[in-house]
Parts: C-alpha cells; sequence; structure tokens
C-alpha cells in the first residue's frame, strides 16, 4: 500500500504551515457562510400540528421545552422493517450526538423526528439505547413531516414558530465526528469522489462502511446491520433487512 513520503521533521513541519494558511481560509469562510445564514429570511409553520412521542400526541412548540431555539434531525424510516433494516445514514446522526447538553446550556433544543409511526419507533429509540427525545410526525405536512433526511433550525417567539435554516445530503454532515475526523487522516473516508495521491487505496461507494456483518466485514446486504446497532446489548447476526422499496 503507497504511503506519504517520509521526511525529516522540519520539513514536513514547512510543508504543515503552508497547508495551514489554507485550511484556515477555510475556516473564515466558513464563518462568512454562518453569518449569511443568520440573516436569512425565516417562513411561519404551524406550532399547533401536533407529533406523537413517549408521552403521546403533543404539539410541535413543546419541542422547545421551554427554549426558544430548536434544531431537529429527520430521521428517515422504513415501514414495517426490524431494527437492522432501517436507515444505515441517518443512524449516523443520532448516534453522534446522544447528549444534547451543550446546545441545551446554549439554549437550544434537540429532537428526532421521522415519519415512521409510533409503536414502530418507540422500540427501535429503545433497541438503539437513544436519549434524545423521538416524535413520529407520521401524516404531519412539511417542513415538519414530508421528506425526511434533514437537518432544521427554528426559532420560537411565544407560540408562534418558524423554520429558518434546514439543509440534507452533505449538509448534515457536521453532526458525524467521525467522518471529520477521517478527513484528517493520510486516506480519508475511501470514497471514490475523494482527491487521491497516485498509489492510494482504490475509493469506493460513499458511506461503504456504514454497514457491516457481525464480524465487522463492510456490507450493505441482508446480513449487515448499521454499524452502531452491534454495540448493542443483546443483537443478534440477521439474513434479512426484512425491507422493501425506498426510504422516506
Amino acid at each position: 500500500m503507497t504511503r506519504p513520503p517520509i521526511v525529516d521533521f522540519s520539513t514536513w513541519e514547512a510543508a504543515r504551515d503552508e497547508l495551514l494558511v489554507r485550511e484556515k481560509a477555510h475556516t473564515h469562510e466558513g464563518d462568512a457562510i454562518a453569518a449569511a445564514r443568520r440573516r436569512l429570511p425565516m417562513v411561519e409553520i404551524d406550532g399547533k400540528a401536533l407529533v406523537t412521542g413517549a408521552g403521546g400526541p403533543v404539539p410541535f412548540l413543546d419541542l422547545f421545552e421551554g427554549r426558544d431555539e430548536l434544531v431537529v434531525y429527520q430521521h428517515m424510516w422504513w415501514d414495517g422493517a426490524p431494527h437492522q433494516g432501517q436507515c444505515e445514514g441517518c443512524t449516523w446522526v443520532p448516534w453522534h450526538l446522544s447528549d444534547a447538553s451543550y446546545l441545551h446550556a446554549r439554549g437550544v433544543s434537540f429532537a428526532i423526528l421521522t415519519v415512521g409511526a409510533w409503536d414502530e419507533v418507540a422500540p427501535f429509540v429503545e433497541f438503539m439505547g437513544y436519549r434524545q427525545p423521538w416524535y413520529s410526525v407520521q401524516d404531519v405536512p412539511a417542513p415538519i413531516g414530508g421528506d425526511m433526511g434533514y437537518l432544521s433550525c427554528f426559532l420560537r417567539d411565544g407560540e408562534r414558530v418558524f423554520l429558518t435554516y434546514r439543509s440534507t445530503g452533505r449538509g448534515t454532515e457536521r453532526v458525524n465526528g467521525s467522518l471529520g475526523l477521517l478527513d484528517m487522516t493520510p486516506y480519508g473516508r475511501g470514497e471514490k469522489w475523494e482527491s487521491m495521491p497516485d498509489g492510494w487505496p482504490e475509493g469506493r461507494d460513499p458511506g461503504w462502511f456504514w454497514r457491516t456483518d457481525v464480524n465487522g466485514n463492510p456490507t450493505w446486504g441482508p446480513t449487515g446491520r448499521p454499524a452502531a446497532q452491534w454495540t448493542r446489548p443483546g443483537v443478534t447476526p440477521e439474513t434479512t433487512l426484512g425491507r422493501d422499496g425506498h426510504c422516506h
């Protein structure tokens, strides 16, 4: 396997300092984008729309838990599928943000929404050991329900609720610290789209390592589970994903 060239520390440090200039520029551009994000307009939504959680139906406004801001992740769902058949891409979002204490300290609440029926969602949440509040938004219109796979931000003004920002696709990556760490390693994420030096390991499809078999081998076949599920007490090997159709 090809590896980076070996140099003395001073040579390495000079190359590292050169890259640091670009990294700082990237950081400053990210700050500028965040500033523009804070200046986006907002749209009012129905804060009285009912969503279903562990305590039964509640108005969406309750998800703020008395705070003024709310971030939600909208988790895709396979109706009727067993735990191992649920979305491997969505799994890493709640797994990487298992505790929202630092959001709460800033006055921001966090919740997971999904279009699955609550009687299916509840045992999945218990199996995964998630501590965030989860809610079914089945039959609730967008932007609370509807298409999943989004990070969405809301602002409360008394009893009024506003959508201020949402992002999907790679826009959800900021929750996944593992991807940030992989981007710092010599071989990166191991995905085809990444620019690699000649001789580096050939990349694979995005997210190829998110689902593995019982031995840790990446597979999106019927013996695979989202990687985090193998850490759960009592988990067993499986032979079927138990799903048909597309995530929604």
